[in-house]
C-alpha cells in the first residue's frame, strides 16, 4: 500500500492522555466486584484506543486502525454483556457513542482488508492479467481515500474528544450501577446467557443456513467470546475459569471459520460492485452511449469472484463441526 500523506500531529486531548499517564492501569482480581472488572476492561481498551490514535491518523501502518477498531468493538461488547450489572441507561448511552465511533472507523478498515485481499489475489494471476486486476485495485483505492477523509473529520470532531473524556471519567470513578434492591447476576451467568443465545440461534438456523444467517451467528459467537474474556479474568485459576478458557478457544475457532466465510462473501460482493461502478463510469465518459468496461477487466473480475465463491462453499462445510466444539464446551458451564 502506498504511504499515506503526512498529517499534522495527532490531536488526542491532552487531559485524557495525562489521565492515562498519571494513573496505573486498572487491574481486577477474583475478590473484586463484577463492576470493577468491567471498569478494568474499559480502562484496558481505552488505553489501547488512545495509543493507536496517532497511527490511525497518519495511516502509516494499517494495524493501528485495526487495533483502534477492535478496542471500540470490545468496549461495546463489554457494556452490552455487563448491562445487567450497570445502570442500563448509562451503559446504552455510552455504547451508542462508541457505535458512532465504530461506524467512522469501520469503512476504512474494511477497505484496508479488501485491498490486501485483492492485491494478494492479483499477485497470483498470470502476468497478462495483472494489469486488468490493477484497474479494480485503483477503483478501490479511490473509495478508500474518500472513506479516510470522512474518518479523519470524525476524529477531529469535538464529539470524539468528548467520548474519550467520558470513558476516562468512567474508568476513574465507580461505574453507575442499578439500585441495590435489584439483584445482579454473577459474572459466569453473563457467559451462560450469551452461550444460550448462540445455541438458540444455531438451532433455528439449521446446518445449512444462508450466508446472512452465518454472519449473524458469527456476531453472536463474538459476543460469547468477548463476554468470556471478561469473565475468565475474574475466574482465572479456578475450575470454572479453566472451563471458560476452553470455551474461548472453541469460540475463537468458530469465529475464524465464520469470519473467513464472511470475508469471502464480502469480497465476492465488492468485486461485483466495483464492476458496476466501472461500468457506470464508462457510460458517463461516453455520454451515456456505447461506454463499456474493458473485457479483460470483466474476465479477471469473474475469475476472482469464482475463487471467492469456492472458498465460501468450502468454509460452509466446516462451520458445523466448529459449532459442536463450542456447544460441548458451553455445556460444561451448566
Amino acid at each position: 500500500m502506498s504511504p499515506a500523506p503526512a498529517r499534522p500531529a495527532p490531536r488526542v486531548r491532552a487531559d485524557v492522555s495525562h489521565l492515562l499517564q498519571s494513573q496505573n492501569p486498572l487491574v481486577a482480581g477474583p475478590l473484586d466486584s463484577p463492576a470493577h472488572h468491567v471498569r478494568a476492561a474499559l480502562d484496558t481498551r481505552l488505553r489501547a484506543l488512545v495509543a493507536h490514535d496517532p497511527g490511525t491518523r497518519t495511516g502509516a501502518d494499517i494495524e493501528d486502525l485495526h487495533q483502534m477498531r477492535v478496542s471500540v468493538r470490545r468496549m461495546r461488547a463489554t457494556l452490552r454483556a455487563a448491562r445487567p450489572l450497570l445502570d442500563a441507561q448509562w451503559a446504552d448511552s455510552l455504547r451508542a457513542e462508541l457505535g458512532w465511533l465504530g461506524r467512522a472507523l469501520g469503512p476504512v478498515r474494511d477497505l484496508d482488508v479488501m485491498l490486501l485481499r485483492l492485491r494478494g489475489e492479483i499477485a497470483t494471476l498470470p502476468d497478462g492479467e495483472r494489469a486488468a486486476g490493477e484497474v479494480l485495485v485503483a477503483e478501490l483505492e479511490r473509495e478508500r481515500a474518500a472513506a479516510r477523509a470522512d474518518m479523519l473529520v470524525a476524529l477531529d470532531a469535538p464529539r470524539y474528544t468528548a467520548l474519550l473524556e467520558r470513558i476516562a471519567d468512567a474508568v476513574r470513578l465507580p461505574l453507575p450501577t442499578p439500585s441495590a434492591m435489584q439483584p445482579q447476576p454473577a459474572l459466569i451467568d453473563l457467559v451462560r446467557t450469551e452461550a444460550r443465545k448462540l445455541a438458540r440461534a444455531v438451532k433455528a438456523a439449521g446446518e445449512d443456513p444462508p450466508d446472512e444467517t452465518l454472519h449473524a451467528l458469527r456476531i453472536l459467537g463474538k459476543r460469547v467470546r468477548y463476554t468470556g474474556e471478561l469473565v475468565e479474568t475474574a475466574l482465572r485459576g479456578t475450575p470454572t475459569g479453566r472451563q471458560v478458557k476452553l470455551l474461548l478457544a472453541a469460540t475463537a475457532e468458530l469465529q475464524e471459520v465464520l469470519g473467513d466465510h464472511q470475508d469471502a462473501c464480502v469480497a465476492d460482493l465488492r468485486i461485483r460492485e466495483l464492476l458496476d461502478r466501472l461500468g457506470t463510469a464508462a457510460l458517463d465518459e461516453a455520454g451515456g452511449e456505447g461506454g463499456e468496461i474493458d473485457a479483460f477487466v470483466v474476465f479477471v473480475a469473474g475469475r476472482l469472484v469464482e475463487r471467492e465463491r469456492a472458498r465460501a462453499e468450502t468454509l460452509r462445510t466446516q462451520w458445523w463441526d466448529a459449532w459442536v466444539q463450542v456447544r460441548d464446551r458451553a455445556a460444561t458451564l451448566g
